[in-house]
C-alpha cells in the first residue's frame, strides 16, 4: 500500500525542500538549472541547516565528529544563564546531551522494538 510516510526520510527531505526560504517561485528553464538548484540546496541542508532531530546541528557537524563539542559549549552557556538570571527558568535547561542515534518515526521504532522483546 502506497502511503505518504512509504519513506519517512525521502518525505522529511522534500518538506524540508519545499519550504526552504530559496525554493524557486518559477519552474527551471531546464534539467541543468534544477540540477544545480538542487546542488546548491544539499550543500546548505548538510553545512548550514540547523536539524531539530539532532539537537540543532548541521549533519557535517555531526559526522564531522564536532558535535560533542558544540553540545558541550551549548550546555555551558545555558547552564551559565541559568545561574545569572534564576526566575528564567521553571524547570531544566535544555538538554543539550549527545544522542547516538537518531529515528524519524521514534515512537513506531521504540513499539517495533517492544514487540520483538515480548515475543
Amino acid at each position: 500500500m502506497s502511503v505518504s510516510n512509504d519513506n519517512p526520510f525521502s518525505e522529511s527531505l522534500f518538506k524540508t525542500l519545499k519550504y526552504c526560504p530559496e525554493y524557486p517561485s518559477h519552474p527551471f528553464k531546464c534539467i541543468d538549472e534544477a540540477k544545480a538548484w538542487v546542488n546548491e540546496f544539499v550543500q546548505w541542508y548538510n553545512t548550514k541547516h540547523l536539524h531539530s532531530g539532532i539537537k540543532f546541528l548541521t549533519p557535517n557537524d555531526k559526522h564531522d565528529g564536532r558535535d560533542k563539542e558544540i553540545l558541550r559549549r551549548r550546555k555551558i552557556v545555558y547552564e551559565t544563564a541559568k545561574l545569572k538570571n534564576p526566575n528564567r527558568w521553571s524547570r531544566e535547561t535544555r538538554n543539550w546531551n549527545n544522542i547516538a542515534k537518531v529515528y524519524l518515526n521514534y515512537l513506531q521504532k521504540k513499539e517495533e522494538l517492544n514487540i520483538k522483546i515480548a515475543s
